[in-house]
């Protein structure tokens, strides 16, 4: 799929919506993030724009990038420490293969959605909302694109 028909065939509101979706469970932060550059080692490029989003600034050190590179055909997903500490590489490996299976299915915006409720799931189990701390929504949760 080229470049520009896979932008085109990520269906935003649906994305958006699961964003919304699985941060109302939790008190996490979860952001996506679509380069058109070529990016033959993405994990360098999601960790840098990590640090750029203030997503190591959330008060639990909760937030997950999603990172999709179609011109290269290559994702990563970038964890801050907290998530990462009580998820450790089963939730990054889980995330890789339902990702790669629907992107190889050419379902961009069902990569996209698998992954972000697997994400969800998980900040949901390790970080649910507290009762008595109001929930706030600490990063946009628009898709980036560049």
């Amino acid at each position: 799929m080229k470049t520009q028909s896979f932008l085109a065939a990520i269906e935003h509101p649906k994305v958006v919506a699961a964003i919304v979706e699985a941060e109302a469970r939790s008190s996490g932060e979860i952001r996506v993030w679509v380069s058109e550059t070529v990016r033959l080692d993405p994990l360098p490029a999601a960790r840098a724009r990590f640090e750029q989003l203030g997503m190591t600034r959330t008060q639990h050190r909760n937030a997950v990038l999603i990172f999709l590179a179609p011109r290269s055909r290559t994702f990563a997903v970038v964890g801050d420490t907290g998530i990462h500490a009580k998820s450790g590489d089963d939730l990054w490996a889980k995330v890789r293969d339902v990702m790669t299976r629907r992107l190889g299915e050419e379902r961009p915006t069902e990569a996209l959605i698998d992954a972000i409720a697997a994400v969800g799931a998980s900040l949901a189990a390790h970080f649910p909302l507290d009762p008595a701390d109001p929930p706030k929504n600490e990063l946009p949760d628009d898709i980036v694109t560049d």
